[in-house]
């Protein structure tokens, strides 16, 4: 198992991007969480198999509405989640 977080930029708050991305890590049996940030991005903490990650960031672009622009994506240490869940945005 490998956790990766993805920090997406674009047109990609108040598009149903975040429930696109919980619709897609469900189906994979992906765990992690997604939020939007106070700058615009979206941040995805995603726990899987690489393979399975994979296929997960290439299906984040077929989400309708959203507009992804870039995405970065940084290997972290591995978080154990419940489920994958929506999170409110951070307070900073």
């Amino acid at each position: 198992m490998k956790t990766i977080e993805l920090y997406a930029s674009g047109r990609v708050q108040s598009v149903g991007f975040r429930a696109c991305v919980k619709k897609v890590a469900g189906n994979l049996g992906i765990l992690g969480d997604v939020m939007n940030l106070p700058d615009g991005k979206v941040k995805i903490t995603a726990t899987a198999e690489d393979v399975i990650l994979e296929k997960f960031v290439s299906m984040l672009y077929g989400c309708p509405r959203a507009v992804i622009r870039s995405l970065e994506i940084r290997e972290t240490d591995p978080v154990a989640f419940p489920d994958f869940s929506i999170r409110r945005a951070q307070d900073h």
